[in-house]
């Protein structure tokens, strides 16, 4: 069984998410096959844990989440059992899906080992800097979605004093249209540009959106074009 994402627990208020066209019901909103449970700033700060489906050894089942929880390298990982939701629909601002969850690790390889062992699906590893500085990235298949493992800089790592734990730290979603969903979000959105990855182009909600991570919004990948068309 493939290792996939049943929940995402983000320390936000749901009127935040409400008040940028993500649907919201009660205290959550489903982005493709991903739940996202908005906890409210109390629960911690970002993107404070998940729930995966089919670890390895894990036994997940039952109704609803199950109650044992394990640590990831550093990231709080729930077992869950729960069946995907129903036939997606896409947000009321034009996001599609879920592209991918972001997390830094001071030390990739351990953190890789730890998420292999765990039944996480790694597909490969980027061997060189990213725009930002970031020395190496390594990217795991979880369903649709992809966790992208970032190395922080030495500079990061020698900042908070060396070796750590892994954490997460933001989200991308897929936005087909992205410059009708930019332009909906007004003066809380960066403008569209080209990404990384050749043929997407990117964008991000800015400090004003009041959100409590980082959050970019992007186009499909071609793969995503063809499998529509």
């Amino acid at each position: 069984m493939a290792v996939t994402i049943d929940e995402l627990t983000v320390a936000d208020d749901p009127a935040a998410w409400a008040a940028l066209g993500f649907a919201v019901d009660d205290d959550t909103c489903v982005v493709g096959d991903v739940r996202i449970r908005l906890a409210g700033r109390d629960a911690g700060k970002g993107l404070v844990g998940w729930s995966l489906r089919g670890l390895s050894g894990a036994g997940a089942g039952g109704q609803g989440n199950s109650a044992r929880e394990i640590d990831l390298d550093g990231l709080p990982t729930s077992l869950s059992g729960r069946e995907a939701p129903g036939e997606p629909a896409p947000q009321p601002n034009g996001v599609t899906a879920l592209d991918h969850v972001v997390a830094i690790s001071s030390n990739l390889d351990r953190t890789v080992a730890v998420l292999q062992e765990a039944g996480l699906d790694l597909r490969r590893v980027r061997e060189e800097p990213t725009p930002a500085g970031a020395p190496r990235q390594a990217f795991f298949r979880l369903g649709a979605e992809i966790l992208e493992v970032v190395q922080a800089p030495p500079e990061a790592t020698e900042r908070t004093g060396g070796d750590r734990p892994a954490f997460f730290w933001g989200l991308a979603f897929v936005a087909p249209d992205l410059e009708a969903t930019v332009a909906g979000l007004g003066e809380h959105a960066s403008e569209a540009r080209d990404a990384v990855q050749p043929g997407r182009r990117i964008a991000t909600l800015r400090r004003s959106a009041g959100l409590a991570l980082p959050v970019a919004l992007m186009t499909p990948t071609a793969r995503a074009h063809s499998s529509e068309s």
